[in-house]
């Protein structure tokens, strides 16, 4: 064909892609586009938003790549519906070109502006990219989807060969980029967005960035199994904000895990194969993004959701020095640690006997690796309602998650530095510390620093019941 357009959306990279390989090796001329689509932007409440500023880097980074190889990244804002076709009509392309996304509301998009360009026979190609298996390519010998995960691990391993970890080549056939004089990038303020403390974070952004996180995680990739579960530690990759905006490549990423062969690169490969896990569950069940329990008996569970527990929790604020350390720490970076977002989930649901539904809003408005699977498959295991779900009886200890995986109180001091006083063993409970020696340490709970808002062991007790006598 004469010209193409590709439509960059979550992967945000000029390399191993699949969409630009395609358009490349099928085109003569192929455009490329990136759009700051409006029907999701305007939905985002607070415009101090981590999330649009590392996009916004990253697609100034791709753009300012593809201007060196003399073409450009066209940069839209509107809605991409509108936007994509009219586009594809004004540069005369006779195909567009995309990488698949799996979420509902992207995938009756996806077959709007596919529609809207037919009519003018214009044709919509979309890629597997962001995942390493999709939609049916990983199903039980009775033909249908999993629903616990061990078994999918096991079929996933047993079919992941080279052939589905090889790079799409896109360098082989660049010199058939459009040649395009550069034009300037809309700003992040015209669009109404502020900028973000994301600089002060020393994340690094974009393709750039992605590239320096995991050549950093490399050296630490074959410690990752005994160092991932302790936030005080730089154990985990860092990486997850990179795989949701497709600064790195999945096929990449599991290539090198697969390849190094040990305990500590298979237990990252077991975590980039949980991130396949999500996303098919979510194709296949799209109730879930609709706020539906992927189990229905435990749809309707009557939780109490005590809106001043709920604020507590947000705010960090609990008097659960882990689980506060936690919230401080997506509320100050939009990150937050893994084995953190298990426990600050579980202590919503379990202790404070919030629906789920509220917690998982809260973090899909907060993290800056936002994915409705990942996001939403977490929280249903966290509460007992999702698939390969932990047992509803099985309830974290606040305390005791705090004394294993962060002994020394390092990541607490971090976050909850009014507690910097306390000994190691008195920072877990502060509260029962006793009184002359908080007048020594200089905390006194209840002032600086709250008291426990619920008592474990009775919520523990109330959610036992909660969901044993659910309808």
């Amino acid at each position: 064909m004469n010209s193409a357009l590709v439509w960059f959306r979550r992967d945000l990279r000029d390399f191993d892609h699949a969409a630009l390989y395609h358009a490349l090796k099928s085109a003569q001329a192929v455009y490329c586009v990136f759009v700051f689509d409006t029907e999701i932007l305007d939905s985002l409440k607070n415009k101090l938003d981590r999330r649009v500023e590392f996009i916004w880097e990253s697609v100034r980074e791709l753009k300012t790549k593809l201007q060196a190889k003399g073409s450009d990244l066209i940069v839209q804002h509107g809605k991409a519906r509108e936007l994509i076709p009219t586009l594809a009509m004004q540069l005369n392309i006779q195909a567009v070109f995309a990488n698949r996304d799996y979420e509902p509301s992207a995938i009756v998009r996806d077959a709007d502006i596919a529609a809207q360009l037919a009519k003018n026979n214009i044709t919509f190609r979309d890629f597997k990219d962001q995942v390493i298996f999709e939609k049916d390519e990983i199903l039980s010998l009775s033909g249908k989807p999993y629903s616990i995960f061990t078994p999918y691990k096991n079929a996933h391993l047993n079919k992941l060969d080279d052939f589905y970890l090889k790079p799409y080549p896109v360098d082989s056939y660049i010199q058939h980029l459009a040649k395009m004089k550069p034009r300037e990038l809309i700003s992040l303020e015209s669009m109404g967005f502020i900028r973000t403390n994301l600089a002060e974070m020393l994340l690094p952004t974009g393709m750039s960035g992605g590239k320096k996180l995991f050549e950093d995680f490399e050296n630490r990739m074959d410690r990752y199994k005994d160092s991932r579960d302790f936030p005080a530690i730089k154990g985990v990759s860092y990486l997850s904000v990179h795989l949701r905006f497709g600064t790195v490549s999945i096929r990449y990423c599991a290539r090198q895990a697969r390849d190094r062969a040990n305990n500590g690169s298979q237990t990252w490969l077991n975590e980039l194969i949980w991130r396949d896990f999500y996303f098919q569950i979510l194709y296949h069940n799209p109730r879930i993004a609709a706020g539906k329990a992927y189990k229905p008996e435990f749809e309707h569970l009557p939780f109490p959701n005590d809106k001043t527990l709920f604020e507590a929790w947000c705010e960090g604020k609990t008097g659960y020095p882990l689980v506060d350390a936690a919230m401080r720490q997506i509320n100050q970076t939009g990150l937050m640690h893994n084995r953190l977002r298990m426990v600050a989930a579980s202590f919503l649901v379990k202790d404070l006997l919030i629906d789920w539904r509220w917690g998982e809003r809260y973090f899909a408005e907060n993290l800056l690796d936002f994915d409705l699977s990942a996001n939403n498959g977490g929280w249903q295991w966290a509460a007992s309602t999702g698939c390969d779900a932990q047992p509803w009886f099985r309830i974290f200890n606040p305390i005791t998650q705090s004394e294993k995986f962060d002994p020394q109180g390092k990541f607490i001091r971090k976050y909850v530095p009014e507690l910097d006083a306390c000994s190691d063993e008195e920072i877990h409970a502060p509260w029962r510390i006793p009184p002359l020696r908080q007048q020594f340490i200089g905390i006194e709970i209840g002032k600086n620093y709250p008291e426990p808002v619920v008592d474990h062991a009775s919520q523990r007790d109330l959610a036992l019941s909660l969901y044993k006598n659910r309808d």
